[in-house]
């Protein structure tokens, strides 16, 4: 047999460096990103790139790269990042997730489109995670802290900096705009801009700072790698340290019968198939990592870990003493979301007195609306249920609250089961 020839040699030696190559650059453009909708209020809608446009968006829906994103009257919406980051849509709002990627050092990259409407981004900037937002014809790249708020129309468009320093790039070149300044861009004119020193305020302004806090004051002490969901777990239930099983997490107002996965649903992803969401407010963490145990006495607790291991249907311990909803995705054949049981209301009236029962497990309880959550996790316990003086939700006129947050019922006739395992955990940490 002849030797192969040094110009073989060569060509085998290109053709090797070509595919590590685009190995690399495959690795380098990663779209292995899941982001979440981690508030829906009103008309909001989703289209997940499956071919079939826009269907009603439910909470914890997954969002990933090609995704769109829009809100009618009175649709209100927020995405949630990895980590913690928030991008916040108001009414008449439509945005674009065109990249959910990663680059070659391993940070995340995303890069969204305002389509039109009005937007609030609050970019944490954690790790060297990266954001792109392009807006009219502008566009914008944090790799720091920030906040604001931008607004885009035909003819004009406004940027607004709560916090941190933004630099736009657009037809009239660059302009830095800092902290409690405005960017005002005349669409008409190549945007052309002028920057003033007072931003105005917008009517749901209140809205995004009172989400802001509500992230900042219940995602400390997390544990987990991930900043995503944590401040929902901390809001609506407690850790335990269980002996025998180690730290567990249990939402509050379990009560008997519960089980993780009797309400959610099925939304169908390309290049992943059919992702469960969890209909809970604060149901992303529990089924995206880790997994869910029947535990004797206190009943189904999820146990943090399996960082590494990104899951598109939840892990559990199969129990012979306990029902659980089969996690089972729709066999159709279709694309569409799949509803199982309930999904979280979207809208929720402005000022009412709210019944919260054993075994509703924090469905129906709107985000920061309830003072001392585990306080009225014991009454719940003792007695069913228990009616609580809410606010309205965040960013509309509030009744006052006390401190208590709840009254007690004279009677329990009617109500959800009594729940008989005892209630776990500690009150979620307090802002200072």
């Amino acid at each position: 047999m002849s030797n192969p020839s040094p110009s073989k040699i060569g060509l085998v030696f290109v053709s090797v460096a070509v595919f590590l190559m685009c190995s690399l650059s495959a690795f380098a453009t990663s779209q292995a990103r899941i982001v979440r909708l981690s508030d829906v209020q009103g008309s909001v809608q989703i289209d997940k790139n499956t071919g079939v446009g826009f269907e009603n968006a439910v909470i914890n829906l997954p969002i990933t790269q090609g995704t769109q994103l829009r809100t009618g009257d009175g649709g209100r919406a927020e995405v949630e990042f990895e980590d913690g980051s928030a991008l916040r849509l108001t009414p008449n709002t439509t945005v674009e997730f065109s990249s959910l990627g990663v680059n070659e050092s391993g940070d995340r990259v995303s890069k969204v489109n305002l389509v039109e409407g009005m937007a609030y981004v609050n970019w944490l900037g954690k790790n060297s995670e990266q954001i792109t937002l392009d807006f009219a014809r502008e566009q914008v790249s944090l790799n720091h802290a920030a906040h604001f708020r931008v607004d885009a129309s035909p003819e004009i468009a406004n940027l607004s900096v709560f916090k941190g320093e933004v630099e736009v790039e657009g037809p009239a070149g660059k302009v830095n705009v800092d902290k409690k300044k405005t960017a005002t861009f005349d669409v008409s004119q190549d945007d052309k801009y002028t920057a003033e020193n007072k931003i105005v305020e917008a009517p749901l302004d209140s809205w995004d700072k009172e989400a802001s806090a509500y992230h900042d004051q219940y995602s400390r002490n997390n544990s987990s790698p991930y900043g995503y969901g944590a401040s929902d777990l901390n809001y609506y239930g407690a850790y335990s340290n269980v002996p025998g099983y180690g730290m567990m997490w249990q939402p509050y107002f379990t009560g008997v019968g519960w089980d993780p996965f009797m309400d959610g649903a099925w939304g169908f992803y390309p290049g992943y198939g059919y992702m469960f969401a969890s209909a809970y407010p604060w149901g992303w963490m529990p089924y995206r990592y880790g997994s869910w145990m029947m535990v004797p006495g206190f009943g189904w607790m999820w146990q943090p870990g399996g960082w590494n291991s990104w899951l598109t249907v939840p892990r559990y311990t199969p129990s012979a003493t306990a029902h659980v909803t089969a996690l089972v995705p729709p066999t159709n054949g279709g694309v569409k979301t799949v509803t199982v049981g309930r999904v979280a209301p979207t809208t929720t009236a402005l000022s009412s007195r709210l019944t919260v029962n054993s075994g509703s497990a924090g469905f129906g309880v709107p985000r920061g609306s309830v003072q001392n959550m585990s306080h009225l996790n014991h009454q719940v316990a003792r007695t069913g249920f228990a009616q609580v003086r809410s606010s309205a939700p965040m960013g509309t006129s509030r009744t006052s609250e006390r401190s208590s947050g709840f009254s007690a019922p004279r009677s329990n006739a009617g109500s959800a089961p009594v729940s008989r395992a005892p209630s776990v955990g500690h009150s979620a940490p307090s802002h200072k």
